[in-house]
C-alpha cells in the first residue's frame, strides 16, 4: 500500500484502516509512507511500514523536503528508487495507491510500470476518497496530468471510498467509460468502535468526570487549522460555558509552534485540555457529546462510525473537498456545518450549543451510514484470489 503523506494525517489513517481490515484476510501487509508520524499510531500484526523521506507541501504543486537538506528533485529521486526497490523485494499480489494516480510528482509510476512488465499477476488498485474536489477543479488537473490515461493503463481496478448516490464521481468528474468499468463504488470506510473501558480511560486520562459532558475540537493534521481553531476560542472567550461541560482542542501536529502556543494559553485560561496529537481519537471520539471537525473524509468517518452529533467548518481553499462534503452529508441529515463565509463566534456558539441539546435525530440517522468498505474490499480480494 502506497501513501505519499505529505501533509495532514489523511492518507496514513485511512491507510491503516483499510490495512487492518485486510491483515485478517490473512495477508502480509507494507505500508510505504512519507508520513513523519506513522511510528505513533497502533501498527498491528502481520502490518508493517517502510518510511520514505519525507517532503511537506508548499502549494498545490510545490513540495520541499521535510528534514533532509537536498535540493527536492533529489529527495524525490530517493522517494521514487525505494517505492521501486520495496516492490521488487516484497512480490505483492496487490500494490494500492491512495489518492494520488500517479504518486507525488509521479514518484510511484516506475513501480506501476514495472509491476505490469515484470508480476502481471499483481492487481494494481487505485484508492479514491468519495471526493476529491469541485468538477472543473478536478477534471482541468486530470486533463492537465494525464491522469486520465493513467486510470485506464496502470491500474485494474478503481475504488472510491464512498457512495455513488451521495455523490457521483463518475458523472461529476467526466470519467470515460473505459475508466468507468474499473471503477467500484465501497461505500464509506468504519473505523474502531472503542470500548466504554477505552472511552472511561481516555476521560480520566484528560482529568474530565464521567458525568461531564465533553465537547471535542479536532482540525485533523492541523496545518490549515488556525481559522478554525481561533474562531472557536472566541466564541467560547465571550461566553460562559454549561457548568457541566468540558472542552478538549487537539490542534493537529502540523500546527505551527508559534499558533499551538496562542492556542495552548487560551485554553489554559478557561480550562479546556490542549493536545497536538492522540494516538487513539477514536477514544477521544468516544468520549465526546459533541464533535467540531474541519471535515476531512477520514475524521468524519471516524465521527459517523461512533454516531455522534458533529459540526463541520470546512475550509475551501486550497480545495473545496471539505465544503462539498459537508454539503452533501447536511443535505442528507448526518450532520451540521457552517460555510467559511459564515464563521463567526456567535454562529460556532449557537451550533455547538444547538447541538448539546438536539442530538436524537442526528444519531439515529448515523445508525443507517453506508459503511460498506471494508467488506467489499475483503470481498474483491478474496474473489481474486479464488480466480
Amino acid at each position: 500500500m502506497y501513501s505519499h503523506d505529505t501533509f495532514g494525517l489523511g492518507h496514513i489513517r485511512r491507510t491503516l484502516a483499510i490495512a487492518r481490515s485486510l491483515r485478517k484476510s490473512p495477508a502480509n501487509i507494507l505500508i510505504l509512507t512519507g508520513s513523519p508520524l506513522v511510528g505513533r499510531f497502533n501498527i498491528p500484526r502481520r502490518v508493517d511500514f517502510v518510511r520514505i523521506p519525507g517532503m511537506i507541501k508548499v502549494t498545490n504543486e510545490e513540495y520541499l523536503p521535510l528534514s533532509m537538506k537536498l535540493e527536492a528533485t533529489e529527495v524525490l529521486e530517493i522517494r521514487k528508487g525505494i517505492i521501486l526497490s520495496t516492490a521488487i523485494a516484497f512480490q505483492p499480489d496487490y500494490f494500492i495507491v491512495d489518492k494520488a494516480p500517479l504518486g507525488l510528482k509521479r514518484e510511484v509510476v516506475d513501480t506501476l510500470n514495472w509491476l505490469k512488465a515484470s508480476r502481471p499477476q499483481c492487481t494494481s488498485i487505485l484508492g479514491l476518497r468519495d471526493i476529491m474536489d469541485s468538477s472543473a477543479s478536478t477534471i482541468e488537473d486530470w486533463e492537465s496530468k494525464g491522469i486520465y490515461e493513467a486510470m485506464e493503463s496502470l491500474y485494474d481496478e478503481i475504488w472510491i471510498y464512498g457512495h455513488q448516490d451521495f455523490y457521483d464521481s463518475i458523472k461529476e468528474y467526466r470519467i470515460p467509460d473505459s475508466v468507468a468499468a474499473k471503477v467500484h463504488f465501497t461505500g464509506y470506510i468504519p473505523r474502531q468502535i472503542p470500548s466504554p473501558g477505552e472511552v472511561a480511560g481516555v476521560k480520566k486520562e484528560l482529568g474530565i468526570a464521567p458525568e461531564e459532558r465533553m465537547v471535542l475540537l479536532t482540525t485533523g493534521g492541523g496545518g490549515d487549522g488556525f481559522p478554525v481553531l481561533n474562531t472557536f476560542l472566541e466564541a467560547f472567550e465571550r461566553r460562559k460555558l454549561p457548568a457541566d461541560t468540558r472542552v478538549v482542542v487537539v490542534t493537529g501536529p502540523f500546527l505551527s509552534n508559534l499558533h499551538f502556543k496562542e492556542v495552548h494559553r487560551r485554553c489554559r485560561a478557561m480550562g479546556f485540555v490542549t493536545l497536538k496529537f492522540h494516538r487513539y481519537m477514536e477514544a477521544l471520539i468516544g468520549s465526546a457529546q459533541v464533535v467540531v471537525s474541519m471535515g476531512g473524509y477520514n475524521t468524519v468517518c471516524e465521527i459517523i462510525s461512533q454516531c455522534k452529533p458533529f459540526l463541520i467548518i470546512p475550509r475551501t481553499v486550497p480545495r473545496e473537498e471539505q465544503l462539498i462534503r459537508a454539503q452533501v452529508l447536511c443535505s442528507k441529515g448526518y450532520c451540521d456545518y457552517l460555510h467559511p463565509k459564515e464563521l463567526t463566534p456567535e454562529a460556532v456558539w449557537k451550533k455547538i450549543m444547538h447541538l448539546l441539546e438536539n442530538a436524537s435525530e442526528l444519531v439515529e440517522r448515523a445508525e443507517h451510514f453506508p459503511f460498506t468498505a471494508l467488506d467489499v474490499i475483503r470481498r474483491r480480494i478474496l474473489d481474486h484470489k479464488r480466480v
